[in-house]
């Protein structure tokens, strides 16, 4: 019976869970302002597991999202990740920060876009269909009033990036679900089962996460 571990540090919110067979058992996240990943997410981890009698040497694999998505979050979920792998010699999965965004709604036509913010007027995007399989690559776009005008059928819109075009998207096929934020750790238990079913796994040593963009220092 495999348990997992999933952690999700791309965005704002720091968000573990642990899954039994592909099922969340517990969940802890918070979404904060200022990120606060590197104070809650090892406190998370180590409640999780207590809460449910389990011990890391119980986990057999650690999941983690891999971006695209915050340079520093992503940084300390996918470090996190690695140094309990390394310790506990069980596989890593890497599942895709955005495919975790789309996987929140279920819709019965169109296309799902989900937008994580990559600040001022660009997001990371990619597309997906109505059973959340991947029909474009990830991208960083900016979006203006012509984004997406070779799209006929129905767009959904998820993500904290949408905020920043309801003025600028307004033709009717698009559908903001502005109750999805954030991609969650609760979204992972399913996908990372199956990759630890299909032995998909990725090596910890060289494993870095998909940052999309080079990181810039500012002040």
């Amino acid at each position: 019976m495999a348990i997992i571990l999933n952690l999700e540090t791309a965005t704002k919110n720091c968000s573990v869970t642990i899954a039994r067979e592909g099922k969340t058992i517990a969940c802890k996240e918070i979404a904060e302002q200022n990120f606060s990943h590197a104070e809650k997410l090892h406190v998370f981890i180590e409640e999780l597991l207590a809460e449910n009698n389990l011990k890391f040497s119980d986990l057999n694999a650690i999941a983690v999202s891999q971006g695209p998505g915050s340079y520093t979050g992503l940084r300390i979920g996918v470090s996190s990740a690695k140094g309990f792998c390394y310790a506990l010699n069980i596989p890593l999965i890497a599942v895709d920060t955005l495919q975790l965004l789309a996987k929140q709604i279920q819709i019965e036509d169109g296309i799902i876009i989900p937008m994580i913010d990559a600040r001022r007027m660009e997001v990371f995007t990619a597309i997906y269909d109505k059973n959340h399989k991947q029909i474009r690559t990830t991208q960083a776009e900016i979006i203006d009033e012509n984004a997406y005008q070779e799209i006929l059928e129905k767009i959904h819109l998820v993500g904290d990036g949408t905020e920043k075009f309801k003025n600028t998207l307004t033709d009717n096929k698009f559908v903001f679900h502005s109750e999805v934020v954030f991609p969650s750790a609760n979204q992972m238990s399913e996908l990372s089962f199956v990759n630890y079913k299909n032995s998909d796994f990725v090596d910890v040593a060289y494993f870095e996460p998909y940052y999309l963009k080079d990181f810039i220092l500012t002040k």
